[in-house]
């Protein structure tokens, strides 16, 4: 199969379009063909070495981990799927024409979702529910404030937050106020780069994070006493020790398989239903992963996919 292979830590440059072995799922393992994947914060920084600490791999190594395809075949002891399933997951070694994925990580495509489309949903949509659920531990009727409410995970946070029942203030940067205001779900929008505006808040029960950066500190100050303020690895408020009374909630996978599985497929659903909406800024190529990742590096807020 042709895959996107690493060989060693450092710029995009490094990932090369190359002939890799066939996956062979083992026992419980589905194998499936890769429609198409999409990129990911998590990806580059894999790719670079900035998180090797907490998430190190062995080289050669295929970076991904949004997968949408077919099941190409299904492991010993696998009842629940067959060839030709349309199926998307969280899953290893995305970047590929093939690959292998647990079938307790699997779900069928909803009916009428598009290959493409729900290749950029699974990591951004069950972090954005995490975000919630785990990180800001919102609860019915509570007010939440949402960094980057109008990324990927941002509006998957801000659904999660909505169905629950909260409040949900969105904080993006002072030119897209307009567009956060009209996401469905959201209360208010704020302005996170205005000093003035952040300093206007009244006291936040919690606080979702996916933005960290120089934010952070800034909106901590805003969160109630026990409160809590939900962050990704890495982007922990370097002010937290001034706050004792806050619970802050690092956000890094904490789900099971069958939770993570449910979640794949209400969003999915969701989405294909007109509920949520997860913008797409382009669809590349799989041998041009490495041009995708440094455009994706430059910010935006919609996803790249990768079709194989």
């Amino acid at each position: 199969m042709k895959a996107i292979v690493l060989h060693e830590y450092g710029p995009a440059s490094k990932l090369k379009y190359d002939d890799f072995e066939d996956p062979k799922p083992a026992a419980g393992e589905v194998l499936v063909r890769v429609c198409a994947t999409s990129i990911n914060p998590a990806d580059w920084m894999v790719r670079s070495g900035t998180v090797k600490d907490i998430l190190p791999v062995e080289f050669p190594h295929i970076l991904g981990c949004d997968l949408a395809g077919t099941v190409v075949e299904a492991g010993e002891g696998v009842t629940s799927f067959e060839p030709g399933d349309r199926v998307m997951a969280v899953a290893l070694r995305t970047y590929a024409e093939l690959c292998t994925v647990k079938a307790t990580d699997l779900v069928k495509i909803p009916d009428g979702l598009e290959m493409t489309t729900a290749a950029a949903l699974p990591l951004v949509n069950v972090t954005g529910d995490l975000m919630i659920r785990l990180g800001a531990k919102v609860q019915p009727g509570q007010t939440v404030l949402i960094t980057g409410a109008l990324g990927s995970v941002g509006r998957s946070a801000v659904f999660a937050a909505s169905q629950i029942g909260a409040r949900v203030i969105a904080g993006v940067r002072g030119k897209r106020l307009d567009a956060a205001r009209q996401l469905p779900g959201v209360s208010e929008a704020i302005a996170i780069d205005d000093d003035a505006e952040i300093d206007k808040l009244g006291p936040l029960d919690c606080v979702a994070d996916t933005v960290g950066g120089k934010f952070a500190d800034k909106l901590l100050a805003k969160v109630k006493e026990g409160g809590a303020f939900g962050c990704f690895p890495k982007q922990n408020p370097q002010d937290a020790a001034l706050y004792p009374t806050v619970h802050i909630n690092t956000i890094f996978g904490q789900v099971d398989p069958a939770t993570r599985a449910a979640l794949i497929l209400r969003y999915a659903e969701a989405v294909r239903d007109g509920k949520l909406t997860i913008p797409i800024d382009r669809i590349m190529p799989l041998a041009d992963a490495a041009e995708a990742q440094v455009i994706a590096e430059k910010g935006g807020i919609a996803k790249i996919v990768l079709t194989a």
